[in-house]
């Protein structure tokens, strides 16, 4: 199967989730967490199996690891915004947190849990930046107390959002290790394993892209990837029409507004009407 998008999270897992690439998660997870939560290695909890395609097709496809001192990591990719992502990743992360707990455990072997929520879509319209981190402080001094809760996000549309961008404008937004691996989920089309730019030389880089050149899917794995593809491409579809949608509105408020200037400045309605394209009806409307 060509062109296969490691956004695409059957993709994205078959990339990180297996053993023999474990060395491109620690590079992922390093690049997006704290220098005190650093990790040498991990050990796959949920490592990527192809029986998961069998009955469930469309089953979450995200991958769980723990470090050497015991935190935990979940890692997901989401193809679509889906109603209250927030308390979504918030669930996932109650339930990495405390999955580990026996009864009868005490407490104190609980580890901190961190959740890596890379998006396909703006969940944080409010926020400019592509990654943020999400704890408990106290809301008036900003102490961390509950050091255990973390969630990551990162919404690789504020990272490029154009299908059209070039290879030069998404080299001068790297800027460390993070940036080259959303690089590669975002355009990964531009990138060569032969052919890479000084600041995308890097090794981790270089097996992933050979790894996607060469991956293939078995019979259910294909109509797995085939049934999210289609979710990416109608999203993609649904936001060009909004944004279409929005654009035309926006154009037609534009005229409203300066047609009423003009109204205010004692123009005819024929002058009016031969500036902006308004209807002598609309214009009878603005008078009222």
């Amino acid at each position: 199967m060509a062109n296969i998008s490691p956004r695409v999270d059957i993709a994205f897992k078959k990339i990180f989730g297996v053993e023999e690439n474990k060395d491109l998660l620690i590079s992922l997870v390093n690049s997006i967490v704290s220098a005190e939560d650093q990790v040498c290695d991990l050990r796959l909890l949920n490592p990527y199996n192809p029986q998961n395609f069998r009955n469930d097709k469309l089953s979450i496809m995200d991958i769980k690891a723990q470090g050497f001192d015991g935190k935990r990591f979940n890692i997901e990719i989401q193809i679509t915004d889906e109603a209250d992502y927030d308390k979504r990743a918030l669930y996932y992360w109650a339930k990495l947190y405390t999955e580990k707990l026996k009864s009868g455990d005490d407490y104190s072997t609980l580890n901190k849990a961190i959740g890596i929520h890379i998006l396909n879509f703006i969940s944080i319209p409010e926020a400019e930046k592509y990654h943020n981190v999400f704890q408990i402080t106290e809301k008036d001094s900003g102490l961390l107390y509950f050091k255990d809760l973390e969630l990551h996000t990162l919404e690789l549309k504020k990272f490029s959002d154009d299908s059209q961008e070039e290879l030069s404008s998404i080299i001068a937004k790297v800027k460390n290790s993070l940036d080259m691996w959303l690089a590669f989920l975002t355009r990964h089309d531009l990138l060569s394993a032969d052919n890479l730019p000084q600041q995308l030389n890097d090794e981790k880089l270089k097996k992933a892209l050979n790894v996607l050149e060469v991956m293939s899917f078995k019979a259910e794995e294909k109509e797995a990837y085939e049934d999210h593809l289609k979710w990416l491409r109608i999203e993609a579809n649904s936001l060009k029409k909004a944004e279409e949608k929005g654009r035309a509105i926006g154009m037609e408020e534009s005229k409203v507004a300066f047609a009423k200037k003009l109204l205010l400045k004692g123009f005819s309605e024929e002058e009016i009407t031969e500036l902006t394209g308004i209807s002598k009806g609309m214009l009878s409307t603005l008078k009222t």
